[in-house]
C-alpha cells in the first residue's frame, strides 16, 4: 500500500474510533428520547429509538453530527443527508422537513447539535489569514460535508468536557473557538462567513428572515421587507432565494403551516380558527396548503400525530 493509502486508511480508523467515543458519550448523558440540553452553553444532544415520519421543524444556525444512525432533510427542493462521515451545518433559520432514517433500540440515532453565534464566527473569521479560508461556496443556507478528523476531534473534546463539568467555564470557550476554526476553514467555510460577514448580503437576508418570522401572521409587504433588510426588491429575491431555496412568501407560508401544526397538537381548536391566528383569511386556502405540506388535512395529521 502506498504511504498516501496508509495514511487515508490511518485517518479512517481515527475518524471511525473518534465517532464511536463520540456515540459513548451521547448515549451516557442522553438517555432519554428527544432533545436533552447539557450544561455547556449551546450544546445539546439528541436521541431516537426508533425511524420517523417526515417532521417540520425550524433549523436555526447550528452544527450537527450524527455519532450514529441517518437523518434525511428537505428544504424546498433540495434533499441531504448525514451520518457519522458527514456534518450538517446551517448558516440561518431556516423551516425543514426531518426524518430519522437509520435507528432502533439496539442502535439508536446519537446527534450532537450546537448552536452558532454569527458574532464569534465573525470576531474569529476577521483574525485569520485569507490563505488559509476556503474559497466561497454555494449560497444556499445549509450544507453537508463529509466529515474530517479534525471536525469530529474539536465536536468530541467539546462533548468530553460533560465528564469534568467544573472545566466547562473556562474550557467550553476555548474548545468553541476551535470548533468554529476547524469549521471555518472546512469545506463549509464559506458558507458560514457570508452570514456572519457585517452588512454583507447573507446578513442583510438574514435580517429579512428575522422580519418575516416576527411577521409571519400578517400580509407580506415586499416594500418592508426590502426596507427592513435595506436591499432592492430584485437584489432581495434573488439572494432570499439562493439562501432558502424558497421565496419570502414560501418562507412565510412555511412558517404559518408549522405553527399551525403546533398549536392544534397543544390547544383544543379546530382548523378555522388556528387559520386565522396564523395569517390566513380563507381557510379553504388554509387546508389545501397544509395537505399539500403535511400529506393530510388538518386535523387528521393532528389525529395521526398524536
Amino acid at each position: 500500500m502506498t504511504e498516501s493509502g496508509l495514511s487515508a486508511r490511518s485517518s479512517s480508523f481515527r475518524l471511525e474510533a473518534a465517532s464511536l467515543a463520540l456515540a459513548d458519550l451521547i448515549e451516557r448523558y442522553c438517555t432519554s428520547d428527544g432533545p436533552n440540553p447539557t450544561p455547556i452553553p449551546g450544546l445539546s444532544l439528541f436521541r431516537a429509538s426508533s425511524t420517523s415520519t417526515p417532521i417540520c421543524a425550524i433549523y436555526r444556525s447550528i452544527l450537527a453530527v450524527a455519532a450514529q444512525g441517518c437523518k434525511r432533510l428537505s428544504l424546498a427542493d433540495e434533499t441531504f443527508h448525514y451520518d457519522s462521515r458527514h456534518y450538517l451545518i446551517t448558516s440561518v433559520d431556516l423551516p425543514v422537513m426531518g426524518q430519522i432514517t437509520e435507528a432502533s433500540p439496539e442502535r439508536p440515532y446519537l446527534c450532537v447539535a450546537f448552536d452558532m453565534d454569527p458574532r464569534r464566527i465573525a470576531e474569529l473569521a476577521s483574525s485569520m489569514p485569507a490563505a488559509v479560508l476556503p474559497p466561497a461556496s454555494g449560497p444556499l443556507g445549509l450544507g453537508v460535508s463529509p466529515m474530517s478528523t479534525a471536525v469530529m476531534d474539536a465536536v468530541l473534546r467539546l462533548v468530553g468536557l460533560l465528564d469534568t463539568p467544573q472545566d466547562i467555564p473556562v474550557l467550553a470557550p476555548l474548545y468553541e473557538q476551535e470548533l468554529l476554526y476547524r469549521l471555518l476553514t472546512g469545506m463549509q467555510g464559506a458558507r458560514l462567513r457570508s452570514i456572519a460577514a457585517a452588512d454583507g448580503q447573507g446578513q442583510r437576508t438574514a435580517r429579512a428572515i428575522d422580519w418575516i418570522k416576527g411577521n409571519f401572521d400578517q400580509p407580506l409587504s415586499i416594500d418592508a421587507l426590502a426596507e427592513a433588510a435595506n436591499m432592492s426588491k430584485s437584489s432581495l429575491h434573488h439572494h432570499f432565494k439562493a439562501l432558502t431555496a424558497m421565496s419570502p412568501l414560501q418562507y412565510q407560508k412555511q412558517l404559518r403551516l408549522q405553527e399551525a401544526r403546533k398549536i392544534m397538537l397543544t390547544e383544543a381548536v379546530d382548523a378555522a380558527t388556528v387559520a386565522r391566528r396564523v395569517g390566513y383569511e380563507s381557510p379553504s386556502q388554509f387546508s389545501r396548503e397544509y395537505r399539500r405540506l403535511f400529506g393530510a388535512p388538518p386535523m387528521r395529521d393532528v389525529t395521526r400525530m398524536r
